[in-house]
């Protein structure tokens, strides 16, 4: 049987930890801009999410970038519900 995943809850996001998803590698059909926003999105709480697009976009990174499918994180965030937080977020920094 497969060892179930640990659960962490509330977990600490320093400034380190929120500045590695700068250096997430994505495969090969997806662009790196789209899966370090993607990745940062699904892990990160909202006001880590935030102070992650301030380093993103201070490196020039493109918050439009888009998936294989030609959908941007705007996009997809707004087809979830708890993810309003995120939507304003990306809003105010430039998502289209």
């Amino acid at each position: 049987m497969a060892k179930e995943k640990e659960v962490v809850v509330d977990e600490v996001w320093t400034e380190a930890r929120v500045r590695e998803f700068l250096d997430v590698k994505p495969a090969e059909s997806i662009e790196a801009d789209f899966h370090m926003l993607l990745k940062a999105y699904q892990q990160m709480r909202a006001d880590n999410f935030e102070q992650f697009l301030a380093m993103f976009l201070q490196e020039k990174r493109n918050i439009n970038a888009r998936d294989p499918s030609g959908r941007t994180l705007l996009s997809y965030a707004r087809e979830h519900q708890k993810s309003a937080d995120y939507v304003e977020i990306l809003q105010r920094n430039g998502a289209e």
